[in-house]
């Protein structure tokens, strides 16, 4: 029974190849009935007498052609029903998935996207200005961003900025990972406090963020 249920649940699966698939049956079939129609016009039609006025079996029309004819559109009639059938339910169950597939792919983004707002710690610093070319705008810093790492200052041992002043006078010219959360979302870079035209090794401005 299990096997059964199995193959039943294959079965079901349906593809667009499978539509398409369909979809030539019926022209196929459509084709058919047309030259039997072209058969039936050369003779009496699809309604016309096969017997003569005085009800004897007409003697100018190919009688077993038409009646097999006649026979073949109305048996290809009732196919090309069903097939039509067939198609609608095969659309409508690739709509369906697709549809399923679609709403289980955004539940999973936001899912995500919740998960990381859950997962990032809360910043405890604040970039308020960077200048142009500087080493902190090279790196990529921008206003707005809210620090939840630089170097070895994370959110549970950050006390005050003195931490991050420390941590960069001890490290001019040595690369700094900071990673700060901006519009919603985590982003890294590389910082290397250094001399420069401006003030100070970084040229921006970090305030913290109190809580």
């Amino acid at each position: 029974m299990k096997m059964t249920e199995e193959n039943s649940s294959e079965k079901s699966e349906i593809s667009m190849k499978d539509v398409t698939n369909l979809v030539k049956k019926k022209d196929d079939i459509e084709e058919q009935i047309k030259a039997y129609y072209d058969v039936l016009e050369d003779g009496v039609g699809v309604e016309g007498p096969l017997v003569d006025e005085e009800g004897f079996p007409r003697a100018d029309v190919n009688l077993y052609q038409i009646r097999a004819a006649r026979h073949d559109i109305s048996c290809l009639q009732n196919d090309h029903k069903a097939i039509m059938v067939e198609i609608e339910e095969a659309l409508h169950k690739l709509h369906a998935r697709e549809k399923a597939k679609r709403e289980q792919d955004e539940a999973g983004a936001r899912g995500d996207a919740m998960e990381l707002q859950v997962t990032l710690p809360p910043p405890f610093a604040r970039v308020d200005a960077v200048t142009q070319g500087s080493p902190a705008c090279g790196a990529g810093l921008r206003v707005g961003d809210e620090v939840i790492e630089f170097g070895s200052v994370n959110t549970g041992n950050f006390q005050n900025l003195q931490n991050i002043a420390s941590v960069v006078q001890h490290s001019e010219g040595k690369p700094l990972r900071v990673s700060v959360i901006r519009a919603g979302q985590k982003a890294q870079m590389s910082l290397t406090p250094q001399r420069w035209s401006g003030r100070g090794l970084l040229g921006c401005n970090i305030v913290p963020i109190h809580r």
